[in-house]
């Protein structure tokens, strides 16, 4: 799968790094959606991907859950208990980093980058920032999920009060993101790197699954570069006629996320954030 990453100055040294928006129909016909523990279990012990592919099918799981008891309190009614955990989860959910979005949407499926950046900039220096962010991400993202998983014995303390506990079900999140942050870092910086025998390997091994899945008959093609540089005329000319100076304004944003297709709530977050 291919995703499509814009990438641009949206202030000073801060640059915006966004994926297209895609839309997935989810229904209620999803593979984990009346899965219990049971199926679960069965999945793991029929699973041949070792210690990695269990821990993945146990996160998946959890990460279901978590989705459908969070989607439950949104409809909550106004003023219960419920819907005022809801909002204070909303309001800690707008603290979180724009750029641990972003590494959270690079997932383990994509296996090739449409980059896309003003025509103005050097593709080099695309690059180097895409690089920067991927191993950045990968430090900043590996100290705080292991901050987390250590936390979780002590906020698993409060279980024994009458109340939801907010707390532990918190850091389990913050848990849950910063790995996906973590893997996500790891998976783009495989990808926006020079074409190297890790990611020959990777590509080959995915390749020889495939085939032997589709059909024997068909030999093997040599994995191509997963990263196509693509420097757009279009936003060069909506950066440059929107804005004399380094500032993007909410306009000119809301032109780029209409044009490419973006979240503009996670690119405004780009441009206010502290530093990128």
């Amino acid at each position: 799968m291919k995703a499509r990453l814009v990438v641009f100055p949206i202030r000073g040294r801060n640059w915006c790094f966004a994926r297209a928006v895609q839309q997935t129909p989810s229904g209620p016909g999803s593979a984990n959606e009346s899965l219990t523990l049971r199926d679960l279990w069965r999945q793991i012990s029929s699973s041949r991907g070792g210690v990695v592919g269990r821990t993945e099918l146990v996160t998946d799981f959890v990460a279901h859950k978590m989705d459908r008891a969070w989607s439950n309190l949104a409809k909550a009614p106004a003023g219960s208990m419920k819907s005022k955990i809801y909002g204070f989860g909303q309001r800690l959910l707008a603290r979180v980093q724009p750029s641990e979005l972003f590494l959270k949407s690079i997932s383990k499926e994509i296996t090739g980058l449409q980059i896309i950046f003003p025509r103005s900039l050097n593709p080099r220096l695309v690059r180097r920032r895409l690089r920067h962010a991927a191993i950045t991400g990968n430090v900043y993202h590996r100290r705080f999920f292991y901050g987390s998983v250590s936390m979780l014995p002590f906020t698993a303390i409060f279980t024994v009060l009458p109340l939801p506990n907010v707390p532990f079900f918190w850091i389990l999140f913050r848990a849950y993101s910063h790995w996906q942050a973590l893997q996500g870092s790891a998976r783009l910086l495989l990808l926006v790197s020079d074409c190297s025998a890790s990611w020959t390997s990777v590509a080959t091994k995915r390749l020889r699954h495939e085939t032997e899945t589709a059909s024997s008959h068909y030999p093997l093609q040599p994995p191509s570069c997963p990263w196509v540089l693509e420097p757009s005329g279009e936003l060069e000319k909506v950066l440059v006629s929107g804005d004399s100076n380094s500032y993007v304004s909410n306009c000119t944003i809301s032109a780029i996320c209409k044009a490419f297709e973006l979240d503009e709530m996670q690119v405004l977050k780009f441009r206010d954030s502290k530093s990128v």
